[in-house]
């Protein structure tokens, strides 16, 4: 084992980077640890087949930060990190390269723990875990808390609820209009959450398969063309749930709907989008925020995993994104920036205390 090339121009702000390499097994992989400042660096492990190093060196440093601020504005006790491994899943995956990414998590002491991510799955934790403590997302059957898309749906729905408080008054959903863009795991779950409550559905999946699902499982929802059609439709709520970068600048200026709370990572292509959706008198639930209950899911199972208890924590998404509306609109930024003042005012707070010693029981 080895480490490959490294990268010119990493971003300081992190605390560690670190690249790994296992040449039998084909394991390229990089591990971001954004911030230890509220506990060990908790983050899922992306299997992507990167044009280049530099690709994947970019992917590993926004999705870490972004888990610490995540991690942050969830209340939990761990800090930012992310791993990604450099390589198509379909081609590379083993028992051999899953083992040896294992060893290399090991190799840091529980300065990150990792989970699943885009490209890795339950099993492959399981797997990780044979050579490593520091994982979660593992399967039932090991202790672990499963499919955490359960929980992050559950955080979207908490989102908009409280969003719907803050836009007209009345957190119910019953009637509102909501489109979904991407039904697959999130999607699925967070549709079965607004048809309950009486919520009128419209979404759209590049898959066939998980359209098929959809026509199959819940007939009244309407499903359209692509996410062109569904932004431009009539729309109280738009849930990205696919993608990253879904709110640009061709998407922005065309979007109808009043309130954007979905499940998708990085929602905001570039610094500025924000504001535009402001200035257009859309409000904007961040998307870190609301995402959350997948990342408190998987958290659950560092003291031994409880659905209900888990739930429990995800539920008060609701509480949070209230709070974090009423800040935004107290200082007169977009919530975005509120979100992020919010996630660093914690971060720093708390992580101070770890200056004061204090005895080992």
């Amino acid at each position: 084992m080895g480490v490959f090339s490294g990268h010119d121009g990493v971003d300081t702000s992190h605390e560690q980077v670190v690249f790994c390499q296992d040449k039998p097994s084909g394991l390229r992989a990089i591990i971001g640890i954004y911030s230890t400042a509220l506990g060990p660096a908790l983050g899922g492990t992306r299997f992507h087949p990167y044009a280049s190093e530099a690709e994947a060196v970019h992917d590993v440093l926004e999705l870490s930060r972004a888990m610490a601020y995540k991690n942050a504005l969830a209340g939990l006790d761990l800090g930012g990190g992310k791993a990604v491994i450099w390589g198509d899943p379909d081609q590379l995956k083993s028992e051999a390269l899953l083992r040896a990414y294992g060893r290399f998590i090991e190799s840091l002491g529980g300065r990150y723990i990792t989970a699943c991510d885009v490209g890795t799955y339950v099993a492959d934790m399981d797997i990780v875990a044979r050579e490593t403590r520091w994982v979660t997302g593992r399967s039932e059957q090991h202790g672990g808390a499963g499919d955490s898309s359960v929980l992050t749906a559950w955080g979207v729905y908490q989102g908009m609820r409280a969003a719907a408080v803050h836009a007209w008054g009345d957190p119910s959903l019953a009637g509102r209009r909501v489109g979904i863009a991407g039904l697959g795991k999130v999607g699925k779950h967070l549709l079965g959450h607004l048809r309950d409550e009486g919520a009128v559905v419209s979404g759209t999946d590049v898959s066939e398969r998980a359209r098929q699902w959809v026509r199959a499982q819940h007939p009244e929802v309407a499903l359209v063309e692509d996410v062109q059609a569904l932004i431009t439709s009539e729309l109280d709520i738009y849930a990205p749930c696919a993608l990253g970068g879904a709110l640009n600048d061709e998407t922005v200026p065309v979007l109808r709907a009043s309130i954007v709370a979905g499940g998708a990572n990085n929602q905001l292509a570039h610094p500025g989008i924000d504001k535009a959706l402001a200035d257009r008198g859309v409000l904007y639930v961040p998307d870190y925020l609301v995402n959350s209950g997948g990342v408190v899911q998987v958290a659950d199972e560092i003291d031994g995993f409880n659905f209900e208890r888990a739930k429990l924590r995800a539920t008060k998404i609701y509480d949070t994104t209230r709070q974090l509306l009423a800040e935004a609109e107290s200082e007169g930024v977009p919530p975005a920036a509120a979100a992020d003042r919010m996630a660093e005012r914690r971060m720093a707070e708390v992580g101070r205390l770890r200056t004061i010693m204090a005895p080992r029981p």
